[in-house]
């Protein structure tokens, strides 16, 4: 259903059971799948595509031209998948030329009022933005991931599967899998968010295990890495954080 007060081109593709609230407005190259709702007041442009039974709420902006200021209007794109929540006044810009041409937001995700994600962002699945969070270019979150109220993230940190951060967190290297992260430092393992997605017992004494190694013993990051794949030859979440440590360009936060 498409409210006769929207303003939809031709040529886009909406799917017959997407919804599209008054005054919205969907562009040329916008492909939006079944059950997606579009409330109103909602803008939807460039080369976006938008898959099923998304949720997208009034005054978001998605798929708008990027602020990088090398951009000069290349038909990069905006891909989101299935089942998120794009809450009050979001903006999701599209990628550049000078990275993955794509800005893409993964399945079962939350992103709260006034989120900001820039261009060529990658967002997997299953991840919280709280209000007011501010995420720069060319950042990677993995799945599970919940980010507080009101933080920021440097433009090409990578943030782990199954991190945390705090309220207000200010984010400039990235943060491993796993690690519960506030007040500007490194503080645990998110052991309750774990716990709530079936790690073991075994696992999360690795795991604490692991982080005493990495964020406490003052070792090198090498020491740590070779530390932490020494205390498990089959824990697969050890394995998880030592890849992701030494795959880092920025660093990780400790």
């Amino acid at each position: 259903m498409i409210h006769p007060s929207a303003v939809v081109h031709p040529k886009a593709k909406i799917a017959e059971s997407a919804e599209v609230g008054p005054f919205s407005f969907i562009d040329e190259h916008v492909e939006i799948g079944e059950e997606t709702v579009v409330g109103p007041h909602v803008v939807i442009n460039g080369h976006t595509t938008i898959g099923k039974n998304n949720h997208f709420y009034q005054f978001s902006s998605i798929g708008e031209a990027n602020q990088d200021t090398k951009y000069r209007g290349e038909p990069t794109r905006t891909v989101i998948g299935d089942n998120n929540i794009i809450r009050e006044s979001c903006t999701i810009h599209r990628g550049t030329t000078q990275d993955h041409q794509l800005t893409q937001i993964g399945n079962d995700n939350l992103l709260m009022a006034y989120t900001h994600i820039a261009h060529d962002c990658l967002l997997g699945d299953h991840i919280i933005i709280a209000n007011s969070s501010n995420i720069a270019g060319h950042v990677v979150i993995d799945d599970w991931a919940i980010l507080g109220g009101f933080s920021g993230v440097h433009q090409f940190c990578h943030i782990g599967t199954h991190a945390f951060l705090g309220i207000r967190s200010h984010i400039t290297q990235d943060i491993p899998p796993f690690v519960l992260f506030a007040e500007g430092a490194p503080r645990s393992i998110n052991v309750e968010g774990i716990k709530r997605r079936g790690f073991s017992a075994q696992d999360i004494s690795l795991l604490r295990k692991a982080y005493r190694l990495i964020f406490r013993q003052g070792l090198r990051i090498e020491e740590a890495v070779e530390a932490v794949l020494g205390l498990s030859e089959d824990s697969s979440a050890l394995k998880m954080m030592a890849d992701f440590i030494q795959a880092s360009e920025r660093g990780i936060a400790r």
